[in-house]
This record gives C-alpha cells, structure tokens and sequence, in this order.
C-alpha cells in the first residue's frame, strides 16, 4: 500500500519472476476487508465481490527471469483495510520460490509495497507533483493528490509560431505562475498533414521548453474538420507512436488524443479512442490521456446529449479522462448544470475554454468566465484558456502584434489576457501529505 487516506487508498503490485521466462501473467487475490479497486493502471481489472483478477496490459505480458511487472491501482475501504497476503500468478498460489513442479517454475511473487515518494526538491509545479495519474475521478499528483493544473493553450502552430519562444514562455512560467502549456498542433487546416515531420519536431520542442521551465505539456492532436476523429486515426497513430515513443521518460506529458469530435456519436469517438490509446501505451504506459467528447467535447450537450452516454460506456483503459470545452458568452447554466453532474461520475479536464464566444470573437464575457472558473476550482477540474497568442480576436491574450517583438508583459495583455493571468496567478494547492 503507497498511501491511505480516509475512505480510499492507493497500492502497488510488483511481480518478480524466479522462474523461467514468462509471456502473459495474470494476478489474483481476495480482499480480506472487503475493499473495491476504484481505478487500475497497467493491467486489465475482473472484480467480483471482493475477488480481484488483473491481466497484463499486452505491452508488459512478457517478464524474463528475474525480471519484474507492476500494475498499481486506487481502491476504496470502510471500517478496516487489511492487506492482502495469499496472491495467485496464472492460477497458482505464490510461495516465494520455485517448485520441481513445471508450472511453479513460471511462477511471479506479487509484493505489495510501501515506498513513499521523497519530498519535492523543486518548487515548480513539476518538480512538486511528478508523474501525473487519474484517481477516482481526480487528476493526482505523485504522492496520489488530487491536484488542479491551470494554464494556457497555444494557438495553431502554423499561425503563430512567433509567438512560442523564450521570452514569452519565460513569462507563462515565470510571471504567469502556469502549471501547463496546451500545445495545439492542428491536424487539418495547414497543420500536421503537411508536413508531419517538422510539425512533430515543434511539439516535441515545446514539449522540452515546457518541461525545463516546470510545466506539463498537453499534447493536442487538434482535430477540428472534418469532425470524425476516424478520418485521421491512421495519421493519429503515427504521430502519438513518434510523439510517445520520443517523451515516454518524461512526467510532464499528457496526451489529448481527440480536440473537438464533432458530428459523430460517442460509439465512434470511443471506436477511434480504442485503437489510438493502445499506441500511447505500448511507448508511455502511465501517462494520462484526455479523450475528446461528442458535440464539440461538450460532454454531448451540443449535441442534445449528455454525460450519461459517456458514463453508460467508458473507454476501458486507465489513466483516462474527459475532454470538456466551453466558451464563456456562449456556454453557461445549461453547460454548467452538466459538468457539476458528470464530476461525481468521470474524471474531466477543461482543456481549452474562452472569455468570449466559440467563435473566439465577440465580448470578454467576465461574469460567466468568473462563474465557470469559480466551478472549477471547486470541483479541482484542471482548466487551459484558448489562447496564448496575438490573434486579432478578443479571446487573445495578446495585443495583436505582440508576438513580432519581446515584450510579453502585462502592457501588451488584452482584456481577457488581464482576467486570465490574475486566475492562473492565484496560487497552487499541490498537497504532498
């Protein structure tokens, strides 16, 4: 067990392998307590009753001789939270040691253990939190925290590409106080497509300036039109094999696979989620990834949908979250009454929301941006505000023609730059006890 808290817990499970080389594991055990597994990572969960079965997740199924697996999961307990001591490995009882028995031979010895995170050594919100991974429904930090991440999306990068430099990430970082840098990498619209190659190099590099000033990177593969994720999934799959391949040792990634399905059911978004999360894994196996929802990632509510679709059929994997976007003036009760309700129910990230409409123009609407942000921070849902760039559009950060000089501070901030800097500013609840 890694860490209790009141009603919940968080555990570790390593196999070693004494025996011969062994190609698919799976792992038993019975809660004495009768504790529930809530949220599993590097495994595939069976429960019933207190019962508990975890399959290798296919990218670790192989474990060499003296070699290990782990899988680590959240549970729940209530009254007492013993922890189990008889464990099975592909139906056969673990003793610690190999048998003459041919089966035994292949035998791995689950440990649960104990090891505790040491004590940030930075003061970043990188350094602080660590590997990132989904609790219940929280976003926690590495001493299993829940945790709120705010901070900016880039504009298209085939747009803006002046605007990502030095100077205004030192200010983002340093001035801003952000926790992450959403990287929009469009996927259509003169973006990816034409030239995969350097489109990944410059998310792979804003990725690295993310993390050597301290801050998670969002890897946004930013679908938009056509609104079936399914047109791109081949390109998909080879950018998130590159991109995951390339940053699987890093802990500030979190992949957004999906921006804004659109036109589509959630069956087909989930369909296309299916193929490309697998990718991811098989590189980064405990990295998050944020799943983009029907109607725009409204959560179905464009759509004259809801929550529940999402909620009755669930992307199967761990480590995964829900996309939600809004726009101020032009999403409020109705959105708002949504995301309250599916908060007790799935793990959701905002990560892209605008002061203005969802044509990115119009008026900073204050009140409800005030509202929607008041939401969020009393849920703990991380939120990314679109867009840190000079677009001649009010939802801007920036004057326009800021980013053709030096300049980032707060003299060259637009209205909603002004309000979204004084909220990302506000300081960080990142719990390490």
């Amino acid at each position: 067990m890694t860490n209790q808290w009141n009603d919940g817990f968080g555990a570790n499970v390593v196999l070693t392998n004494l025996g011969d080389d062994v190609n698919g594991w799976t792992v038993g055990w019975t809660f004495p307590s009768g504790q529930k597994v809530t949220n599993l990572w590097n495994g595939t969960l069976t429960q019933s009753g207190s019962t508990v079965s975890v399959k290798d997740a296919g990218w670790n199924a192989s474990v060499r001789k003296g070699g290990t697996a782990s899988f680590g999961f959240n549970g729940s307990w209530s009254g007492a939270n013993a922890v189990p001591t008889q464990f099975t490995v592909n139906g056969t009882a673990c003793t610690g040691s190999t048998t003459s028995t041919p089966t035994p031979t292949q035998t791995s010895t689950p440990t649960p253990t104990t090891t505790t995170p040491p004590p940030p050594t930075g003061t970043t919100p990188l350094a602080i939190n660590g590997q990132l991974h989904v609790c219940g429904v929280n976003l926690c930090n590495q001493y299993n925290k829940p945790i709120q991440l705010r901070g900016v999306s880039t504009h298209g990068l085939q747009w803006f590409p002046s605007c990502y430099n030095t100077s205004s990430l030192d200010t983002l970082a340093n001035d801003w106080k952000a926790d992450v840098l959403r990287i929009a990498m469009y996927v259509n619209e003169d973006g990816y497509t034409t030239n995969p190659a350097a489109f990944t190099a410059k998310v792979n590099d804003l990725v690295d300036q993310a993390e050597a000033r301290g801050m998670y990177a969002i890897i946004d593969f930013h679908t938009l039109t056509p609104g079936d994720p399914n047109v791109n999934l081949d390109n998909a799959k080879t950018f998130f094999k590159n991109v995951a391949t390339r940053n699987a040792s890093k802990k500030n990634v979190i992949y957004e696979i999906a921006n804004e399905p659109n036109g589509v059911s959630w069956d087909q978004i989930r369909t296309y989620a299916n193929q490309v999360i697998p990718v991811v894994r098989a590189a980064d196996s405990d990295a998050v990834v944020i799943v983009g929802t029907r109607g725009w990632s409204s959560l179905g509510v464009s759509n004259g949908s809801s929550s529940a679709e999402i909620v009755a059929n669930p992307i199967a994997f761990s480590n995964i979250m829900y996309t939600f976007h809004f726009y101020a003036a032009s999403h409020t009760d109705t959105y708002r009454n949504e995301v309250r309700n599916a908060a007790s129910k799935l793990p959701l990230f905002v990560t892209e929301w605008g002061t203005t409409s969802a044509t990115g123009g119009g008026t900073v609407d204050i009140a409800s941006s005030t509202a929607w942000l008041d939401l969020l921070d009393s849920l703990k849902i991380s939120h990314v505000n679109w867009t840190y760039s000079d677009a001649d559009e009010s939802s801007a950060a920036f004057k326009p023609g800021t980013c053709s000089g030096s300049n980032y501070g707060t003299s060259q901030l637009s209205q909603s730059g002004q309000f979204v800097r004084s909220r990302i500013m506000t300081a960080d609840s990142f719990p390490t006890s």
